[in-house]
């Protein structure tokens, strides 16, 4: 039989697919030919396997060899199924052990060298193995550490297309080359901090903890400097830590966003996006590969979209909020997933499902929304899509009079600059 099978794991979105990698043999011009919906960087694997396989004192077959990814109406992006096709490709002159190869699941990019080079979404990847019922992965060996995070899977650590013939019965030296190492620059972990802070404003404080506690929407108002952005940074804090697979989770967006993921964060996403952030860059998406955007990477956390008023934050009009995304100037967001609210949906919740009905989305957000005093009619629509309301006060005094002044007073410095200037 000329037919050799393996596994690798394909993403529609942010869900990882088994894709079946079939190589078959045949009696023509000899070649070397990748089918099934791939795309230019995935085809481009021909060549890097040709070089790794020699590199490697391996052969490849000199017949006409055809490599299949099933299923072909799911899309195959980028390099990751270059091991799993070498070592399909290897297996169809019975080089290799069927057995160990049908069973096992390879990740990893090739080197023209052989070694295997690091990928985005191990950590997804594997987890997609696991749940299809697989216990062995092949991951490259800068991606270990991400792999071995997901248990019940027996992970191998491969640093040469060489090693991983060798795991399935090849009789060939084992080669002394130095692995690639993981790029540096992992997101460092934010200062944690906390709500005892602040100090004062403790109406929006326990209207804040509210809020976090159950699941609720929440506008805060007041003038600029009272705190709101202050009071919205520490409610990560205020949350529960993630259990496991809700880290998991979150581990595994940051993933697929291309962070290096070396153990599992208990505390909640903080994702804080630029207020001109464009509505691709919140949500999301792409025209082949999809991108996370700053919703869903704060999943199971919290969204703040600072100032939004002066960007594109997600509209508070309820008839607007599924076609596009617009905002008032000077408005600012911060949201917290919620497994029982479906999306933004206006940026209302919807009261028949509450928490532990059993009914859960993959992602949804409730919002806690900053806005500033005097805003009129638009701002009194916008507060019938929140459950809670918390003033924030002046600083300095109850009603905000030390500001006024101050801003008075600048406006007249300025008025007065501009009329010296004039007068030149």
């Amino acid at each position: 039989m000329t037919i050799a099978r393996t596994w690798a794991v394909g993403f529609a979105g942010i869900t990882g697919h088994m894709v079946e990698v079939e190589a078959d043999l045949s009696q023509q011009t000899p070649g070397f030919q990748l089918v099934g919906s791939v795309d230019r960087a995935l085809g481009e694997a021909v060549s890097r396997v040709h070089n790794a396989c020699k590199n490697s004192d391996l052969e490849l077959p000199r017949r006409k060899l055809t490599v299949n990814l099933s299923p072909a109406s799911l899309p195959k992006h980028g390099s990751g199924f270059d091991l799993a096709i070498a070592i399909a490709a290897l297996s169809t002159e019975g080089a290799l052990d069927m057995a160990s190869v049908m069973r096992t699941v390879h990740l990893g990019e090739l080197g023209l060298d052989g070694r295997v080079r690091p990928i985005s979404g191990v950590l997804p990847a594997v987890r997609a193995a696991r749940e299809a019922g697989f216990t062995r992965v092949f991951v490259p060996h800068a991606n270990a550490d991400e792999a071995l995070l997901v248990t019940g899977v027996e992970v191998h650590a491969i640093s040469t297309l060489a090693a991983a013939a060798i795991l399935h019965g090849a009789d060939i030296d084992m080669p002394d080359v130095e692995p690639v190492r993981a790029a540096p620059g992992g997101v460092a972990g934010q200062q944690p901090v906390e709500l005892s802070d602040v100090v004062g404003q403790s109406d929006a404080v326990e209207a804040m903890i509210v809020a976090a506690a159950g699941g609720h929407h929440m506008l805060l108002s007041g003038p600029p400097g009272a705190g709101k952005t202050m009071i919205a940074r520490r409610m990560p804090g205020v949350l529960p830590e993630l259990d496991d697979e809700d880290a998991l989770e979150v581990a595994s967006v940051r993933s697929l966003a291309g962070e290096a993921v070396v153990a599992l964060d208990r505390e909640p996403p903080f994702v804080a996006p630029h207020h001109g952030a464009s509505l691709a860059a919140l949500v999301g998406g792409g025209s082949r590969q999809v991108r996370t955007g700053a919703i869903v990477r704060a999943h199971r956390g919290v969204l703040f979209l600072d100032e939004a008023r002066v960007g594109k934050c997600t509209s508070l009009n309820k008839e607007e909020a599924h076609e596009h995304i617009t905002t008032p100037a000077r408005r600012q967001c911060s949201s917290r997933p919620y497994k029982s609210i479906d999306g933004l949906s206006g940026l209302r919740p919807d009261r028949s499902r509450i928490p532990n009905s059993g009914d859960e989305a993959d992602l949804s957000v409730s919002a806690v929304v900053e806005v500033p005093q005097g805003q009129g009619r638009r701002d009194r629509a916008a507060k019938d899509r929140f459950d809670a309301h918390a003033h924030g006060r002046g600083r300095l005094d109850d009603h905000g009079r030390v500001h006024r002044q101050r801003l008075c007073k600048l406006r007249s410095d300025q008025d007065a600059k501009r009329m010296a200037s004039a007068q030149r």
